[in-house]
């Protein structure tokens, strides 16, 4: 009878273990209503300046529960970056599935950015981001964002110039990283004053436009 309450109060207390365990799909909701605030913090004051304390109390929630869904500011530093691309591959995926089926998928987005590119604000992520490489976390994490619009615009590319595209140049894959720095220039463009809104926007439009198309060699 011992050995059958024993074995009883085992099940219980794996029972209750398991009950107070949280569910991971709990644990992800959180961290995605969370993390665009989190981002927008980070963008407007920088690594170095945001707190983890700042960056509860913009959550409205305690910071031992930031800890709870980050193991530090550092990673959710990184998941602020991993959020730049998300967002724009939301949007970018939205444009692409809603769009005419008539009109030329990378025109459209390419007309999308050259209207609306840096509306999210959150550019600056990046900027703070470079002044940390040092960390290889943050390193990391941004020759991923990096790769991962590359990689992105390319297919664009290489869908829109088609079977003719071993002819043109700068070949697709570079045409990639020209207009990933095209957007980075109009980043810094927007920091500091070089250009007007309607200078961006012919920036992307007659920039973009080239590398999108190509040349003849």
């Amino acid at each position: 009878m011992c050995h059958t309450v024993s074995v009883r109060l085992r099940n219980c207390n794996v029972g209750s273990t398991q009950q107070a365990m949280p569910r991971p799909n709990q644990t992800e909701q959180k961290r995605k209503q969370l993390l665009p605030v989190i981002a927008r913090a980070f963008a407007e004051l920088g690594y170095r300046r945001a707190t983890t304390a700042e960056l509860a109390q913009r959550c409205n929630v305690r910071e031992n529960i930031l800890y709870r869904l980050w193991p530090d500011k550092k990673a959710m530093f990184v998941a602020a970056i991993d959020y730049v691309y998300q967002q724009s591959a939301e949007i970018w995926q939205r444009i692409l599935s809603e769009g005419d089926v008539n009109t030329d998928p990378a025109e459209r987005l390419l007309q999308y950015e050259a209207e609306h590119y840096g509306e999210s604000g959150l550019h600056p992520i990046i900027f703070a981001g470079l002044s940390e490489t040092n960390e290889p976390e943050i390193r990391d994490a941004l020759e991923r964002m990096y790769g991962r619009f590359h990689h992105f615009i390319h297919q664009q590319i290489a869908a829109h110039r088609g079977a003719g595209a071993k002819r043109l140049r700068p070949e697709a894959e570079l045409s990639a990283w020209a207009i990933v720095g095209l957007g980075n220039v109009a980043n810094i463009s927007r920091e500091l004053g070089l250009l007007t809104d309607r200078g961006r926007k012919r920036l992307f439009a007659h920039v973009g436009r080239l590398l999108l198309d190509g040349r003849n060699t």
